[in-house]
């Protein structure tokens, strides 16, 4: 994959777009790209080798410490200078020579990393370092291209725990300036696909990306434009060899092949879209308060057709009574590929109107690598974050998901409370959504036009007029009711026009699309709207009182500046 180029893109100025609201003035830029992530793993343990110099570090201490450290937002930027090792010791440290520690990779009892010149035995480390086993890419080798990635680890609490199992150096007869050879580096990204250019890039590495005004404007997206938000990179999988494993809660497990997904259980079709529970987290920023993370405008939502079979029919043939579930059944956990994880409770898991599909199929041909193929989870109604891709293992538990993206991600706080302020463990996870609604297209529409004029004769007008198009969504299978649409920002309001669509599924798990034409002449400087669902559930005014320092569902009314073209 050529990243120069896609480096190149991501911060060369892109077309103009409408979401971005300063003063109710549209601007138009160059998006700056976000760290994301955290490198973690868990595996068995062996015995270490001992430790250069030699340091004791009890269970419980260093747990409490790990856990310190990923409580810390992933989105933090402080990058700190590399702790120095302690050089009391009048001995020389033992060297190392590449071919010693690439011995010591996945497979090995023993598993070491490099970071910088120095080799660790993180073997203890990884039984109690969250978040499943992508560590395990790195062990064998340097570590150093991971951490610039999950600029998590970039921390002074991280390298004094790293600290604790160094054993020596790499030889300098391996060094080139000092440094582990370029060559020597793994580049996690290299299986990455190509992506479509017209993508609204944010990130390369993880690939991050929102979707252009051209597929927001109609009602299923385009597979090449519809939304990627990677947490890491895109696992190398087969779909012959890809497997699912279900785990009921007395650890009895069932394995499936695709083939026998799609053999033994009934496909299903339902049209949903997704949504990062980040979309419009810029608007949240400009409006309000700086944020953490991506600054998605209002593309980091989409719409589709999926096909698959329902979690709950391959939970009751894995063994699962899901009719008269035990006490102790709380949640669904699932694992990607990638160690990617998260969880829904059960209730949604099994609802015989929840359908929530193991997927196979986006816009009725095989998911794109970049949207999880050969398999994912879809919970239409959820935020995205809860929609596993390459999904490998499905677990019923008394708890929800232990990864980062479930305990330290995907939360929301009141507006007074900071990063640090933040009770991780006592505020719940995103699940459903509020009400959202924007605007994705505004433009002059004239009677001397061929094709403005059929759109003014469906209205009954003859005259220059505006043409106002958008979204509507509401978590949970709310069906949106009603979308509000002001001229004057928000003095006097209009109903706009919800477009007709052929969704399926057993609730309104799809966006409803909008339409408002009206004379130029009744335009002000400020577009507004706002929908609201059937649980008469509607947007927030303003940002402030909504604000929170993660930026997560942002929902406000979304503004959009006008101006008339000279006559």
């Amino acid at each position: 994959m050529n990243f120069s180029r896609n480096i190149l893109r991501s911060s060369t100025i892109k077309p103009k777009r409408i979401f971005t609201r300063p003063d109710c003035l549209i601007h138009y830029g160059p998006r700056k790209k976000q760290p994301l992530g955290l490198l973690s793993s868990r595996a068995p343990s062996a015995n270490p080798l001992p430790r250069w110099p030699p340091k004791r570090v009890t269970a419980f201490a260093l747990t409490f410490v790990v856990s310190a450290a990923i409580g810390t937002l992933a989105f933090a930027q402080t990058v700190h200078a590399e702790s120095p090792i302690d050089s009391s010791s009048q001995s020389q440290p033992p060297l190392f020579r590449l071919d010693e520690v690439r011995k010591h990779g996945r497979d090995a009892d023993e598993k070491w990393i490099i970071k910088g010149n120095k080799v660790y035995n993180i073997t203890d480390w990884i039984p109690g370092h969250p978040g499943g086993e992508v560590i395990l890419r790195a062990v064998g080798g340097p570590v150093d291209q991971y951490w610039n990635i999950f600029t998590i680890h970039k921390k002074q609490e991280v390298y004094d725990i790293l600290d604790t199992f160094y054993i020596g150096d790499v030889d300098p007869q391996d060094l080139v300036d000092g440094k582990v050879p370029v060559e020597q580096l793994a580049d996690p990204f290299k299986n990455d696909p190509k992506r479509d250019e017209r993508l609204i890039v944010h990130s390369d590495r993880p690939f991050n990306a929102e979707t252009p005004e051209e597929g927001l404007n109609s009602f299923i997206t385009p597979d090449d434009l519809f939304y990627v938000r990677q947490h890491m990179w895109v696992p190398e999988v087969f779909e012959d060899s890809h497997r699912l494993v279900v785990e009921l809660a007395d650890g009895e497990e069932k394995e499936y092949s695709l083939q026998d997904l799609k053999k033994k259980f009934k496909e299903h079709n339902i049209t949903a879209t997704l949504q990062c529970s980040g979309n419009r987290r810029k608007h949240m920023t400009e409006e309000a308060r700086s944020t953490n993370g991506l600054q998605w405008e209002g593309g980091a939502i989409s719409n589709a057709d999926w096909t698959g079979v329902r979690l709950r029919d391959v939970l009751k043939d894995a063994g699962a009574q899901i009719d008269d579930l035990p006490s102790n059944v709380q949640h669904v956990q699932f694992e990607g590929a990638e160690a990617y994880g998260a969880s829904i409770p059960i209730e949604k898991a099994v609802d015989q109107f929840g359908d929530v599909l193991l997927a196979y199929k986006m816009n009725g041909k095989p998911l794109a690598p970049d949207h999880g193929f050969p398999l994912r989870l879809l919970a239409p109604g959820n935020v995205a974050a809860r929609s596993v891709k390459w999904i490998t293992r499905v677990r019923l538990s008394d708890q929800e998901s232990t990864s980062q993206w479930q305990r330290r991600d995907y939360k929301c706080f009141g507006p007074n409370i900071s990063s640090q302020e933040a009770d991780w463990d006592a505020t719940p996870a995103i699940q459903e959504t509020p009400v959202q609604s924007a605007i994705t297209s505004l433009r002059d529409v004239t009677p001397h036009s061929a094709q403005d004029s059929k759109l003014l004769q469906v209205y009954g007008l003859e005259e220059d007029s505006i043409a106002i198009e958008g979204y509507s969504y509401a978590g949970g299978g709310r069906r949106i009711i009603r979308v509000d649409v002001s001229a004057d920002d928000g003095r006097t309001w209009h109903q706009a026009e919800l477009l007709p669509d052929e969704a399926k599924g057993a609730k309104a798990w799809a966006w409803s699309r909008w339409r408002w034409v009206l004379p130029r002449q009744q335009a002000g400087r400020c577009f507004v709207v706002k929908a609201v669902d059937e649980a008469y559930n509607t947007q927030p005014g303003e940002y402030e009182a909504n604000y929170n320092f993660r930026g997560n569902l942002t929902s406000s009314w979304h503004r959009v500046g006008y101006r008339a073209k000279p006559t």
